[in-house]
């Protein structure tokens, strides 16, 4: 069964097309990702669907049934309702049966009261107790399938707390109202669900919630979205703006890609062999055009000439494309942190925060919203006075600062040109329109007014300021809010280039796992590092009973190479033994302390047991898994490097190929495990150490 149909619909805005005669079904149980470019129509598309946006010709066909939810990227909640009531009134019918229970109680009510014992007085009786019990009947099965607890649950899982529930909704900041327009979405389960970056005010651990119940969601529904990982996780087929316009592709984003890299080929393979076989029938018809003998020959040419079909390549759209400079080398540590702290009021943010970054980390910030990472961030740029302790950026390091916000303060009267120059006096005019060139800003676009631009284009403008002279230590907050997807895996390719120090928050997972060395913790006022690998703390977030927390003492979290070294493979990099030269590392084994003859004593050292087990058994699992990951890694450099030994397997290149890159990748992994593995020992005989001394 369709849910909606679109029949050569066509529509036009500020003169420029967003779509033209296009035909599409959307079907019960498809699961579409829209792609393309910032302000190709993807939204506009979903306001088609939802009915906000009406088309210059064809038509929108909606299943007359179908129900309808819609997260657009800007939620307007009005107040008046606590959080909780706000959720499970969004349920469309579930005021009406109130209603008419209470019509239905009333009347008979009235009836009893009339004191009326006629037969008529009674079958009205009869009828009003029949159409309160069905009212009840039907209000126990709506109760069943909307419960309060399931609603609860969602709420739950996309961050709030049992004590948000009777907060007004007035209370909310506009991201936590967007979590409450979804969590009501979700609670509704419709037919189908358009979702505009449902993920662009989500923490990490939400990210991780959501993900996981939009992949066992059994209906519709259309996504766009940045994060090419969230993307893949969860879409089965593809609608994308292309230049030849909206394409339709099974499978998911990656899927996609390779289709249309297919495509492209298999377009480009076609116009060549026309084109020879063009030229070789021009040549014959030039040749013997004007010999008798040939005429017939040369007419059946000209006619074949006339029939041939035309081939047009695929276009392509122009993206964002540029490198950070070099810059110039900063000291050893890029920063240090000493018993940082921020309160407002009686609110207390960050405590007692203690942390240094070395020349060339890329440090992720994670934690719930609210926790502090921006705040760190702005205290770190300026912006913020710190209440307690210090930090300190080390010798020549100089700080560039890009944030979501800074989008928004740009001056609305100003154009593109004057706001980047306002920033960068310094810059020549030849500087300056190249980084709005690598940004998407030609010609015409450098004298627009700020006013005027997208989301996504004053995104681009703050990022173009920022490029001009950016430092060598970056501090960047959400920098893939209000991007498209490739513009984000643009940048993530440019910040991977940059030879500087970068501490970023950003809730898209691809964009963490491309650029992150190490990672940390921000909850309860703390920043601690966090002491394993990024897809391990993901799915720590998957159980929100169990907040996804540091380990004080832990080890800090392996770490890829600095730019310009091997890249160890995106997979969770665990840790593991030696060989191949190196001493492998000594079971872990647990100290247990002599016993004492008194039966109070014996007890009391019981305890003590159990809390050194306690305290030491993260790191002892840790240590083991590291152990097991080695030995994994060893045996496929062995298998590998065993059969490159081969002869034939260098007759076959790209075998050839693809085990040199998997000899490179599984030793890049093995040095990183081997040094986590020697820091998680380290760290492990230190907390002995410490809880002897104790």
């Amino acid at each position: 069964m369709s849910l909606v149909v679109f029949s050569d619909v066509s529509l036009h805005l500020g003169g420029r097309p967003i779509v033209e005669n296009l035909s599409l079904r959307i079907g019960e149980k498809d699961r579409i990702g829209l792609v393309g470019p910032n302000g190709s129509g993807k939204t506009t598309l979903l306001r088609l669907i939802a009915r906000e946006q009406t088309p210059d010709g064809g038509g929108v066909h909606r299943a007359k049934t179908m129900r309808l939810g819609y997260l657009p990227q800007d939620v307007h909640v009005e107040g008046g309702k606590p959080l909780l009531a706000f959720i499970l009134e969004s349920i469309p019918g579930r005021a009406s049966l109130d209603e008419d229970l209470a019509t239905a109680e009333a009347d008979l009510e009235a009836l009893s009261a009339s004191g009326d014992h006629s037969d008529e007085a009674q079958e009205q009786m009869l009828e009003a107790a029949g159409r309160i019990a069905d009212l009840h009947e039907r209000i126990a099965h709506f109760d069943g399938e909307y419960s309060e607890h399931h609603a609860k649950r969602i709420m739950a899982g996309l961050g709030f707390k049992d004590s948000d529930h009777v907060r007004d909704m007035s209370e909310f900041s506009g991201g936590w109202k967007m979590r409450a327009v979804l969590s009501s979405l979700l609670f509704q389960q419709p037919d189908l669900l358009l979702l505009d970056e449902p993920t662009n005010h989500l923490d990490m651990p939400s990210v991780a919630w959501f993900s996981g119940f939009l992949k066992k969601y059994e209906r519709a529904f259309v996504l766009i979205s940045h994060d090419r990982e969230f993307l893949n996780e969860q879409i089965t087929s593809v609608v994308s703006y292309e230049p030849e316009g909206v394409r339709s592709y099974p499978g998911d984003y990656n899927s996609y890609k390779r289709q249309r890299d297919e495509e492209r080929v298999l377009l480009e393979n076609r116009a060549r062999n026309l084109e020879r076989e063009r030229e070789h029938l021009e040549k014959f018809v030039d040749r013997f055009r004007s010999k008798a003998t040939k005429a017939a020959q040369v007419q059946s040419r000209v006619k074949k000439l006339e029939k041939m079909e035309t081939v047009e390549l695929q276009g392509e759209h122009v993206s964002m494309s540029f490198r950070f400079p070099p810059t110039e080398r900063s000291g050893k540590v890029a920063l240090e942190v000493k018993d940082l702290g921020k309160s407002y009021g009686g609110l207390q943010v960050l405590k007692g925060v203690n942390q240094h970054v070395k020349r060339g980390e890329r440090v992720a910030l994670l934690g719930v919203n609210g926790a502090g990472k921006t705040t760190l961030l702005r205290m770190l740029a300026g912006e913020l006075e710190a209440t307690t302790g210090s930090f300190e950026f080390g010798h020549n390091s100089k700080v560039g600062y890009y944030a979501q916000h800074h989008a928004e303060t740009l001056r609305r009267d100003a154009t593109v040109y004057e706001e980047v120059k306002y920033c960068a006096k310094d810059a020549s005019h030849q500087q300056i329109r190249s980084v709005l060139g690598a940004m998407l800003f030609g010609e015409r676009e450098v004298d627009k007014r700020i006013g005027v631009l997208s989301g996504g284009e004053r995104a681009r403008v703050a990022l173009a300021q920022l490029m001009i002279n950016p430092g060598n230590v970056l501090l960047m907050d959400e920098p893939t809010n209000h991007l498209d997807l490739v513009s984000s895996e643009r940048l993530a390719e440019a910040l991977d280039t940059f030879d500087g120090t970068l501490l970023f928050v950003s809730h898209n997972r691809g964009f963490i796992r491309s650029l992150a060395t190490t990672i940390w913790i921000v909850e309860g006022g703390n920043v601690l590092k966090y002491p394993g690998s990024f897809d391990e703390y993901m799915a720590s977030c998957l159980q929100r009973d169990q907040a996804p927390v540091a380990v004080s003492g832990a080890a800090p979290v392996a770490e890829k190479k600095a730019p310009g070294n091997s890249t160890p493979s995106k997979a969770p990099v665990q840790a593991m033994p030696a060989t191949n030269g190196r001493r492998a590392p000594e079971p872990v084994k647990p100290v247990a302390p002599a016993p004492e003859p008194d039966k109070g004593r014996r007890r009391e050292d019981a305890n003590d047991r159990k809390r050194r087990a306690a305290a030491l058994r993260p790191l002892e699992k840790r240590a083991q898994e590291l152990e097991k990951r080695v030995a994994e890694l060893e045996q496929k450099l062995e298998a590998v490097n065993a059969e490159l030994s081969t002869p034939e397997v260098y007759a076959d290149a790209k075998r050839r190929d693809t085990l040199l890159g998997s000899v490179t990748r599984a030793q890049a992994e093995l040095d990183v495990a081997m040094e986590t593995w020697s820091e998680v020992q380290e760290n492990l005989e230190r907390e002995r150490a410490k809880l002897e001394a104790g």
